[in-house]
């Protein structure tokens, strides 16, 4: 049975549970949110997830939300992208890092600059959120100057974590340039056979350009 994964093109959050998915080999298909639209606020997806939230991966009777969490079920599923041995716990913890420091405020700046009207976008908090996003862009930065990737000798689950906003077009005060470390580790997870960026690989909620 083909497992769905609930997603649209615009979330990063979708990303990461969709790139996984995509470079595990696994047999799969997403399944378009219309997140702009209110589906994901909506009560028929509050009953069958109470978090409201995508992505959503249905596997038969197996339902689980939080990319995260789904990212660990392909890596206990395939094997990939764990980590071995106590790299499991580094992986998990640059998972959590990016979850709270990184995905959390970029995803949210992001929407704040790009998805609403400009005379609603409070220019205050997006300049503090921009602020927070430069110091997290440091660590990751810094941890990356002279190794390929955050874990170990190949991409885990840190790296799908961490990547998921950095690859969209729309501008939020991330500039790759900056950032040099950063810069050639996106190529080198783009390298991989299989990736796709978040608008070739799910549904897009919005009408927009390509990427």
């Amino acid at each position: 049975m083909t497992i769905r994964l609930h997603c649209f093109g615009e979330s990063g959050n979708s990303y990461k549970a969709a790139l996984a998915l995509e470079l595990s080999g696994l047999d799969w298909e997403p399944v378009k949110v219309d997140f702009f639209a209110g589906e994901a606020r909506s009560d028929a997806w509050r009953t069958e997830n109470p978090m409201g939230e995508a992505p959503v991966l249905v596997d038969g009777a197996f339902r689980l939300s939080q990319s995260g969490a789904i990212q660990q079920w392909i890596t206990d599923r395939t094997g990939t992208f764990g980590g071995a041995g106590d790299e499991r716990y580094e992986v998990l913890r640059w998972v959590l890092w990016d979850n709270h420091k990184l995905s959390s405020q970029a995803g949210m700046t992001r929407f704040l600059v790009n998805f609403l009207p400009a005379d609603k976008r409070p220019d205050a908090v997006i300049a503090f959120t921009q602020g927070r996003l430069k110091a997290a862009y440091g660590v990751l930065n810094d941890h990356l100057a002279g190794r390929d990737w955050i874990v170990g000798g190949g991409p885990t689950n840190a790296d799908l974590s961490c990547c998921s906003y950095l690859y969209y077009p729309e501008p939020f005060g991330f500039d790759r340039t900056d950032w040099p470390h950063i810069d050639a580790w996106l190529d080198r997870i783009a390298a991989l056979p299989g990736w796709k960026h978040p608008y070739d690989l799910m549904p897009r909620a919005l009408p927009g350009p390509a990427a």
